[in-house]
Order: C-alpha cells, then structure tokens, then sequence
C-alpha cells in the first residue's frame, strides 16, 4: 500500500508540475504574441528536473509512455491503471489552479494553455505529428533510462526530446505527445476539441516505439569489436 501511494505522489506531482509550467509558459507568452522557443525550455526544463527527482519511482507523467511500458511488459497492468489515474488527475489539478491563479480572459483566450489542432493540418496529418513525436519521446527514454547501458544524464534527454518536439511542430498540434497533458487543460476550459488524436496518436507512437526499442534495440549482448563504437585507427 505504502510503494503504490508512492507511485501515486510521484506521478501526480510530476504531471501536475508538467502542465502546470507548461501551460502557464503558453498563457504567459500568449499574452505578447507567443514565443515558441520559451514554450519549449518552459516544457523540457520542467520534465528534465521533476523525471530527475523521480525517476527512482517510475517517472512516466505520461499515460502513453506507460501503455507503452505495458504492452512491452516493463510494468504490471494494476500500477500501470494507477499511473494513468494520478497522471490524468495531476494535470487536471493543475490545469484547475491555473484557472484559479490566472487571469479569466487569459485563461479563457488559450484554453487554459492547452493543445488545438491548426487549421493549416488536417486531423490524419496531427495524428502523425503526435505519433511521431511520441515516438521520438519514448526512444529518448528507453535511450537513457530504460536500457541498462544508458548514460547517466537524469532527465536532461528525455525533456530535450519534448523541447524538440514542440520547437518541431508546436505551432500546428501543440506537440503535446501526451494524453494527460491534453487533458486536464481541456476539461478546465470545457473545451475538448481533437481529444481523440491527442489520446490516440500518442498512445499508438509510444507502442510502436517501445515495441522497437525492446525487440530490435535492447539487448544483453556486448556490442562486436569490430562494429559499433568509432575509435582511433592505427
């Protein structure tokens, strides 16, 4: 009881704190006209420091990130349902306080700093923007937390993978490459507009991604000499 209160904390905060920085930075820079760059530090910092202090513990924050754990077999259907349900329930926790803290016109103007779908993209081209996105995500983190021969960077990749996601194609899904992250923004504006593409293409991305990583990418076996890491020639 007491290690799955523990998995619950760990991914309800570090949810809550993605969405809460994430969609404050998008309210913030709305307001002089958008910056996409400060959107993406806003959303790598944030995931990078809280995936960081709680990697011993999980640190998925993402409900496609742990379907994809799942279906790979890396964590057990019951605290994979539990990590879903603190991870939708940390973002709309904090999608609500910043709904509280900010401003109403503000807060209403950018769907409480959510993801929309641009007019420019039709809904089968989102679906592969935040497929693929998703994939780049789950890669960087069996890259560099799953696979026992990961460098030991912390969280610095996988938030630079959702930096360059959202630096990417933010200005057309908002790369939000996250089902919980769509969410809690879109239940506190009442306006949930492409929910099925910000469910569906993350959770089919982070599948497919996992799936790669675990069959053709992970592996016990040393690396041959004479292929693989590049060295001085004689």
């Amino acid at each position: 009881m007491r290690d799955s209160l523990r998995h619950f904390l760990s991914e309800f905060i570090g949810t809550f704190a993605l969405t809460f920085v994430g969609s404050a930075a998008i309210m913030q820079t709305a307001q002089g006209g958008g910056n996409l760059v400060a959107v993406a530090l806003a959303h790598g910092l944030v995931l990078s420091i809280f995936v960081t202090a709680f990697m011993h513990t999980g640190a998925h924050f993402n409900p496609a990130v742990t379907i994809g754990m799942l279906v790979v077999r890396r964590i057990e259907p019951v605290m994979a349902g539990l990590y879903i349900v603190a991870q939708v329930a940390g973002a709309t926790a904090a999608a609500f306080t910043l709904k509280f803290a900010f401003p109403a016109a503000v807060f209403a103007a950018t769907r409480g700093g959510g993801q929309s779908v641009s007019l420019d993209v039709s809904s089968g081209q989102a679906f592969v923007l935040e497929m693929i996105g998703t994939m780049f995500l789950v890669w960087a983190i069996f890259g560099t937390a799953v696979d026992h021969r990961a460098p030991k960077i912390g969280g610095f990749g996988i938030g630079l993978a959702l930096a360059i996601d959202i630096l990417a194609f933010g200005t057309l899904t908002g790369a939000s490459v996250n089902p919980a992250r769509s969410f809690g923004p879109a239940f506190a504006s009442g306006i949930f507009e492409a929910q099925g593409i910000y469910w569906l293409a993350p959770i089919t991305g982070a599948i497919i991604a996992a799936l790669i990583y675990e069959k053709f990418l992970l592996t016990d076996e040393p690396e041959p000499v004479d292929h693989g890491a590049i060295g001085s020639q004689p």
